[in-house]
């Protein structure tokens, strides 16, 4: 019995840990950028050339930001946006490193993988970084092709949330040939034309007959545009709803099959949540769906209907759309059938969060939080079922 008083004063004070097991947030690089005026300049670039969304979804990851000055040196080559992206993205590493850390190097130096080197467009080596810890505290940085020029070394720390983001001022852009080489530009997209070839006709033709609505889609064509494209088959079955719609339903409807942001295949199968739409307006927070991943399928669930991707007729950064085996119908335009409605999670703590999103918030910032924090909570649940066992066996052994 003595023994057991012990056991049962842990297993108390474990319990009372587990309680409070910390809940992870997910990283948004754009407002943590946004603290510090003088890094301005490439905070904006990140957000125009899409890394931003890249960082926020990666749990692991080390940002290397040069100040305003450093991108003027940059920018004064006149490279194109694509250019700029890969270049860019040479400050982007693949694992995480603390100041400390670039301290504690093994033989003092090592090499990391960027993103650059896993887009798939740097030849050979040329997307690695060569880190090395020189005497006197002197950490440096280059790239695999740096052909003669001189490393960028470390300035100072501008944030650090252990083990999952660190980001880092380096005195100078990442100099690599391959990085800066001209990249050609993609065809210009004419929506309605691709739908049109790919099985999505009818929901083309419905767009072409709502020119406003069209104009929204084709705006959002050069800064970010995911679209769900319903099959002519469910249009077709579609049609007697759609015909009782009101004008301002149908354009709803229609903008509800689009998400303003690029989301690729892997991004949709990393980031499953609520997803905002072009329905979506900054008064009404409304209009958004949900995306999950079933095994290899992916589905997109309004609460009234789920649908599933069939196939990808784009995938072309900043653009992507995707064939779906049902029309989308909205929660604010349908009733919910009884048995899911029955079935679904009440979204109110959901809703909370859109509520309160800004302009700076992509779905994907938003959906990385999510993820983090519910498996941290997930371990802490089980956590305390852990320890509420062992306090169960404590009392068994004092009886």
């Amino acid at each position: 019995m003595q023994r057991a008083v012990p056991l049962l004063a842990a297993s108390l004070l474990l319990l009372a840990a587990a309680a409070t097991f910390p809940v992870a947030r997910g990283h948004n690089i754009t407002k943590i950028l946004a603290q510090h005026p003088e890094f301005s300049t490439f905070n904006h670039y990140l957000s125009a050339t899409h890394l931003a969304n890249e960082i926020n979804r990666r749990l692991t990851i080390t940002v290397l930001a040069v100040d305003n000055a450093g991108m003027s040196d940059l920018l004064a080559k006149h490279l194109s946006l694509l250019t700029l992206r890969n270049v860019l993205s040479l400050h982007i590493l693949s694992d995480y490193y603390s100041s400390r850390k670039l301290h504690q190097l093994s033989r003092g130096s090592t090499i990391s993988s960027s993103v650059f080197q896993s887009s798939g467009h740097a030849p050979g080596t040329t997307g690695y970084i060569n880190i090395t810890d020189h005497r006197r505290g002197k950490v440096t940085f280059i790239t695999e092709d740096a052909g003669g020029a001189p490393p960028a070394v470390l300035v100072k720390s501008l944030k650090e949330i252990p083990y999952n983001i660190s980001i880092l001022q380096i005195s100078t852009i990442l100099s690599s040939p391959e990085a800066e080489a001209p990249v050609a530009a993609p065809a210009p997209v004419n929506l309605t034309v691709l739908l049109a070839k790919k099985g999505c006709k009818a929901f083309a033709d419905l767009l072409l007959a709502s020119p406003d609505v069209l104009q929204i889609f084709e705006d959002n064509l050069d800064v970010g545009l995911t679209v769900f494209c319903p099959s002519d088959g469910a249009v077709r079955a579609f049609g007697p709803k759609y015909k009782n719609l009101t004008a301002d339903g149908k354009a709803s409807l229609l903008l509800y099959h689009g998400v303003p942001a690029y989301y690729s295949p892997q991004l949709l199968k990393t980031n499953n949540g609520f997803f905002t739409t072009l329905a979506t307006t900054s008064r009404n927070k409304n209009f958004h769906y949900t995306v999950r991943t079933d095994g290899d399928a992916i589905t997109v669930k309004t609460r009234v209907v789920t649908a599933t991707i069939t196939s990808t007729i784009l995938d072309q950064d900043p653009d992507a759309v995707y064939a779906i085996n049902k029309v989308l119908q909205p929660r604010e335009l349908f009733k919910i059938p009884e048995v899911v409605e029955a079935d679904a999670p009440a979204p109110a703590s959901k809703k909370s969060k859109h509520a309160a999103a800004g302009p700076e918030e992509s779905p994907a910032d938003e959906e990385a939080s999510d993820n983090s924090a519910l498996s941290l909570s997930a371990a802490g649940r089980w956590l305390t079922a852990a320890m509420a066992a062992t306090l169960a066996a404590a009392v068994i052994v004092v009886v």
